[in-house]
């Protein structure tokens, strides 16, 4: 399973946003995969003063993976390019990312963002 951006952020925030059903896969799943891409994200929205932390972005992005025993799915080439190759339904080029790593890796998406089904990808809401 692959943790969209948002989902991240309420998995730090101690996950009372996440549906019951999100939180009980996240607790079960052998795995949990978070993309690079979000590292991104969340250090862009700090920069723009979208998002506050109590620590610097890097710090943060690490402790979170650490605590919750994250793994990372890093951003290599057949990812980048299956991004640009998804039909334009949604214009966020993280969720771009996010969309063709869990397309390529065949990993289920927690998210709230309703436009991921439309890839015809496994979505946890």
């Amino acid at each position: 399973m692959l943790l969209d951006t948002c989902a991240l952020l309420w998995l730090a925030e101690g996950g009372k946003q996440l549906s019951k059903q999100a939180r009980e896969r996240i607790e079960d799943a052998p795995v949990v995969f978070v993309s690079a891409i979000s590292a991104f994200e969340i250090a862009g929205k700090c920069r723009s003063g979208k998002l506050k932390l109590p620590v610097p972005p890097m710090e943060w992005f690490r402790g979170i993976v650490e605590h919750h025993g994250l793994a990372v799915e890093p951003l290599d080439w057949d990812v980048c390019m299956a991004a640009v190759d998804l039909p334009p339904i949604h214009k966020d080029p993280c969720d771009r990312f996010i969309i063709a790593t869990a397309r390529m890796r065949h990993l289920a998406v927690v998210t709230a963002d309703p436009v991921f089904p439309s890839y015809g990808i496994d979505v946890i809401s």
